[in-house]
């Protein structure tokens, strides 16, 4: 079973995209910043991060910079998930070493379908 990690501090989408998520059997793990996302995903290791930038305590952009030092999530895929939708924007996440960035509003069953390709490449 794969693993996701969840990071957004909004309840709605975070409940959507587990429930989406775990329907799709992947084995989800729930941040609500990137604080207590870089916690999971240096313990979890896991295969998919989605990552919403704007966030209490660490943003994405700043958790993304962490994610990337670290060896041992090389083969881990990251997606911004955020309501910034500015070119500077998606410019400085794919800069970042984001593989994906998709724009909120967004669809769940898309996200889905991207995270597999992601994951089959």
């Amino acid at each position: 079973m794969k693993k996701i990690v969840i990071v957004d501090d909004e309840p709605n989408i975070v409940m959507a995209l587990e429930y989406t998520f775990k329907k799709n059997n992947f084995e989800v793990f729930i941040a609500r910043d990137g604080k207590e996302a870089l916690e999971i995903i240096e313990k979890q290791l896991p295969d998919v991060i989605i990552l919403d930038v704007m966030m209490p305590m660490v943003d994405g952009y700043a958790t993304l910079e962490e994610i990337k030092k670290d060896d041992r999530l090389a083969h881990c895929k990251v997606i911004f998930l955020s309501a910034k939708n500015k070119d500077k924007d998606i410019e400085k996440g794919l800069a970042l070493g984001a593989n994906l960035y998709v724009v909120k509003p967004f669809s769940a069953k898309k996200l889905v379908e991207q995270v597999h390709e992601l994951i089959e490449n």
